[in-house]
């Protein structure tokens, strides 16, 4: 088997497609925020059956290089031995995965800060990247991120020079323009519009040196992106397919269970919808019913933004509503939809609602017993940031059969 790590590791959607391989074994998985933490951890037990992996999940800030390998002591994070630890004696790693946040470089982030988020600190946490790569060596390695990086300019260097520079000068070869990186996810299975850059770098010391590597890293590129050959677009509908259907109740009163819908619980993991006030499950009912009777009447954002106002008093510079259409792979899923659910509603007038957690983990692969755990707000957003492990399992199975031919 071939070893990983993980950092930004997220709920794990890099990781469960690496381990569905059954052909890699997961070293460490990095990751800071507690609830996506937890549901990692529980995911590593419970369906891989890894024994020690709260050893494994390391939550720690990987901005603390030091501490990340050295171990550490603190209120925070509690204590943990470090990466060293958990290195093999050789010191060697086949695969470094993951992917900074993405909030710094989106281009909606961007337009939500005043700034263009040119101050924003996860900017530069590809450098924490790097500086584990550096000291590990692994022979390859993955970093995800969104389209928006290739544009990101923050300090008004571009963010992909800063990247691509390093990674050379740390001895790995990439390809040369990373717009030749960015993949369209519904192509490979995954039923949602999702576009991601995944640099794939190689050693140059591990493969032969900078000109047969690059002929390696090229030919690698060809055969996953051959891969979407023969795989027909999968919609929204097929991937809910089979879900309880949640009804509005006939009196809503939050203060009572905190429920706007009927549930069932004992049917699926963490599909709950969010309270809804009888306002937005009117304003639900209108738009699926104009999406699914073909009247168009509120198919422009004009006619949404003025919905909008009339309906709620309110003003927005974007449209805040959008109804999934279930012939089509749905809009990407997106870590905002901890705030609200605006633009992912459900096609069917009679459930008049968004989309619940599981919903949003169908359309990101997730697999309906990965159980995601904390508040409803933090599962929304784990989902969002994670890679699909549809794709991930794919981008795995690809890497392996690399490894094995030149390695």
């Amino acid at each position: 088997m071939y070893s990983y790590i993980d950092l930004f590791a997220g709920c794990g959607g890099l990781t469960d497609g690496f381990e569905k391989t059954r052909k890699f074994k997961g070293l460490a998985h990095v990751e800071w925020d507690k609830p996506s933490s937890l549901t990692l951890l529980n995911r590593l037990k419970k369906k891989w059956r890894i024994t020690d992996a709260e050893t494994r999940v390391l939550r720690f800030d990987i901005q603390r290089i030091d501490e990340l390998f050295k171990g550490w002591d603190d209120t925070e994070f509690g204590t943990s031995r470090g990466l060293n630890a958990l290195l093999p004696s050789s010191r060697k790693i086949d695969v470094l995965i993951g992917g900074p946040p993405c909030q710094a470089y989106s281009l909606a982030g961007r337009i939500r800060d005043e700034h263009g988020m040119q101050f924003d600190y996860r900017n530069y946490l590809f450098e924490s990247y790097i500086s584990v790569m550096r000291r590990i060596k692994p022979d390859v390695f993955v970093f995800e991120n969104v389209p928006g990086i290739l544009s990101a300019a923050p300090g008004g260097l571009p963010i992909v020079s800063r990247i691509r520079d390093a990674f050379s000068k740390a001895g790995y070869e990439t390809l040369e323009n990373f717009s030749d990186a960015k993949f369209n996810l519904d192509e490979y299975g995954v039923p949602q519009r999702r576009t991601r850059v995944v640099i794939v770098g190689l050693r140059r010391q591990a493969f032969g040196g900078s000109r047969q590597t690059k002929e390696i890293l090229c030919d690698f590129y060809h055969r996953f992106r051959s891969d979407t050959s023969l795989i027909e677009k999968v919609t929204a509908r097929t991937a809910l397919r089979g879900l309880p259907k949640c009804f509005p109740k006939p009196c809503v009163v939050k203060a009572d269970d905190g429920l706007s819908h009927t549930v069932n619980t004992a049917a699926a993991l963490n599909h709950v919808p969010r309270f809804h006030s009888r306002r937005d499950i009117a304003i639900f009912q209108l738009l699926a019913r104009d999406l699914m009777s073909g009247a168009n009447k509120y198919h422009s954002i004009d006619s949404l933004k003025k919905l909008y106002t009339e309906r709620t008093g309110k003003t927005s510079a974007v449209h805040k509503y959008h109804v999934i259409s279930p012939n089509e792979p749905s809009n990407t899923i997106p870590a905002h939809l901890y705030k609200d659910g605006l633009r992912h509603i459900h096609w069917d007038a009679l459930q008049a609602r968004s989309i619940t957690v599981r919903e949003a983990a169908r359309l990101q692969t997730f697999a309906d017993d990965f159980e995601f755990l904390g508040g409803m707000g933090s599962q929304f957003k784990m989902i969002g940031n994670a890679v699909p492990p549809l794709f991930s399992f794919k981008l795995a199975g690809h890497i392996s059969k690399l490894l094995q031919k030149h390695k």
